[in-house]
């Protein structure tokens, strides 16, 4: 939404009487069905009629005025939750207030009474912050409003960062007849203590030991959808990438992988039979693994 005083033409330190007339007069001039056909007025009347609704509540200027919110009622914070949230601007152009200002032209107020009695209810606007392994798999959620009650959200499996999931009819209720609006779900995930994502594949680091690493070995590894096991190959080492396939994310029918790094782990006690093999141990070939670091 645009800064409302420009949007009405008026000074920040207009009155709220040169508020109502500056919106009666382009509402008289803009309004769509006064102008049938004309796509741009009838833009430019829902512009000039959400402008006069934000300006003519004095705590929501007020704030807009002091910086706390921005045109569409939104907070002005970097993280916000679904209980922050101040009502979101939705799509209506509706102003009830201002109905019985065009009692000097009936005809115009009552095709206002007539809109309004279809208009739109508000859009509103939550933030819900879910685990990991719910985004990628999908799970059921509630989401506790301030003003009592619960909304039941429905999360899709593979589920991304900042997607905003929308439930029809479950936002304000309408200042008439009209429908309802919707809730807007935000979605933040949560990171996990050693799954990360790209795309549609899951990345793990996987700590093996060095009998794991050197003869080969088939461990137990983590997946979003449970334990599975993984052969690691003979003569692996740091750094060897395996791939699980299809043990990904499923979005659109398709199904990612998952990717797993090895980690060989040397053991952190003492272990005097380990090192005695090593200190006689007589490489069959030299190996330098810093030769290409020379």
């Amino acid at each position: 939404m645009k800064d409302p005083y420009e949007t009405l033409g008026v000074a920040r330190t207009a009155s709220p009487e040169e508020i109502k007339k500056a919106y009666l007069r382009l509402a008289k001039k803009l309004h769509p069905d006064l102008n049938p056909g004309d796509t741009g007025a009838e833009e430019r009347f829902k512009e000039v009629s959400s402008a006069n609704d934000f300006l003519s509540d004095p705590e929501r200027r007020r704030r807009y005025d002091a910086g706390e919110i921005d045109a569409s009622g939104a907070e002005r914070r970097q993280h916000r939750y679904y209980r922050d949230y101040a009502e979101a601007a939705g799509d209506r152009y509706e102003s009830q207030s201002a109905y019985g200002d065009f009692t000097d032209d009936d005809v115009l107020a009552e095709i206002l009474r007539r809109r309004a009695r279809g208009a739109r209810g508000v859009d509103q606007l939550y933030r819900l912050e879910i685990d990991f392994l719910d985004a990628v798999n999908g799970a059921q959620k509630e989401i506790l409003l301030p003003q009592g009650g619960a909304l039941q959200v429905t999360i899709p499996a593979g589920v991304e960062e900042g997607q905003v999931l929308r439930l029809r009819g479950k936002g304000a209720p309408a200042p008439g007849a009209g429908d309802a609006g919707d809730a807007l779900i935000e979605v933040a995930i949560a990171p996990h203590r050693f799954f990360t994502r790209e795309g549609d594949d899951i990345h793990l680091d996987l700590p093996v030991t060095v009998t794991e690493a050197v003869l080969g070995a088939e461990v137990k590894t983590p997946t979003p959808g449970g334990k599975v096991f993984l052969k690691v190959p003979k003569q692996s080492t740091t750094g060897t990438v395996l791939r699980l396939k299809g043990r990904g994310v499923l979005r659109a029918g398709k199904r990612g992988d998952q990717l797993v790094t090895l980690k060989v782990m040397t053991p952190t006690q003492p272990e005097p039979e380990l090192e005695a093999f090593l200190a006689n141990w007589k490489p069959a070939s030299p190996y330098d693994p810093r030769q290409d670091m020379e």
